[in-house]
């Protein structure tokens, strides 16, 4: 499944024309006869040479790009290929239900689990109605909920994390958006079940961090994480949001940069310019790092898997002189 055509990005602009390019001139040897393989071939070989140099040199700010893709998949297109028996359950029983943020029960190869992801939407009435991914509190506080009941049910928890953030609006504010991303910090450090946590896409500000405290934190390729967009940090440090090319290079906000910091466990390969390019392939290769994740994570204890959760991210930021 190609689900990428009709829209690029700026860096891929060399990439699209050329396709065009060979478009045209399959259009034209079938219309008029003409055997043009010989210059096909070669036009070929010139865009498969280009997203070779394009794809392996890409700048933080275009992976940054790479993650906001409109047509990048999300957590119900991850959860449609790699779990069995989905069933959503809504509302976090105090205020309402926040559809930006999708959870319940589903299984992994046979086996039980909590699924827990911020969605987004494609079309406007969906993306407006899903917040455009950006969480409420209510929305935390249902993730906390489905949290408990997978404690409950001894159920490992899987969360599938993209966003730009939580909504910060004053109502929002009100109804103690801070107070809900730190209520589940403290409980997801102190959940008795493995926690596998896969940052999908863009994962940004307190609203990524919200539901990403896990045992194994998966991320993909061409995902970013951090505390900040990049166009927010250059309006704070620099004043303009023009130096957000600059911002994103000191956010050090790649999955390898994160790897090579030890923020993240894994660095999950995606499909060659992007996971947009083929959901089934993501989905697959994505499976797999989850399960060899959670088979690890099952040999431990409760308690085991608490102390190693606690240690590993108070060891985080530690450095001397």
């Amino acid at each position: 499944m190609n689900s990428g055509k009709g829209f690029y990005l700026d860096f891929e602009r060399p990439i699209v024309e050329l396709e065009k390019r060979i478009e045209e001139m399959r259009g034209q040897a079938e219309g008029s006869g003409l055997d043009l393989s010989q210059e096909l071939h070669t036009l070929e070989s010139r865009v498969e040479k280009l997203r070779q140099e394009i794809y392996h040199s890409l700048t933080p700010w275009q992976k940054v790009q790479l993650s906001r893709h409109p047509q990048r998949p999300y957590a119900l297109d991850y959860i449609e290929r790699m779990l069995t028996d989905f069933t959503e359950l809504h509302g976090d029983r105090l205020f309402g239900d926040d559809q930006a943020v999708v959870g319940g029960p589903a299984r992994l190869d046979g086996e039980p689990l909590m699924a827990i992801g911020i969605q987004s939407g494609r079309k406007v009435e969906e993306r407006q109605a899903r917040n455009f991914g950006m969480p409420h509190p209510e929305g935390y506080r249902k993730a906390l909920r489905l949290m408990k009941m997978a404690a409950k049910f001894s159920l490992p928890l899987l969360t599938l994390v993209d966003t730009s953030g939580a909504y910060p609006g004053i109502e929002d504010e009100e109804r103690g958006q801070a107070e809900a991303i730190a209520r589940n910090l403290f409980e997801m450090s102190h959940l008795p079940v493995p926690i596998i946590v896969a940052i999908t896409g863009q994962a940004f500000s307190g609203g990524a961090i919200g539901i990403t405290v896990g045992d194994r934190i998966l991320m993909l390729e061409h995902a970013c994480y951090s505390v900040i967009v990049p166009e927010s940090c250059s309006t704070i440090l620099f004043k303009t949001r023009d130096r957000k090319e600059e911002a994103a290079e000191a956010l050090k906000l790649t999955a390898l940069d994160l790897h090579q910091q030890g923020i993240i466990d894994r660095i999950v390969p995606e499909p060659f310019g992007g996971a947009h390019r083929n959901y089934d392939e993501a989905a697959a290769t994505l499976k797999r790092q989850i399960q060899e994740a959670l088979a690890e994570l099952r040999l431990l204890s409760p308690e085991e898997l608490v102390r190693r959760r606690v240690a590993k991210f108070a060891e985080m930021g530690v450095w001397t002189e």
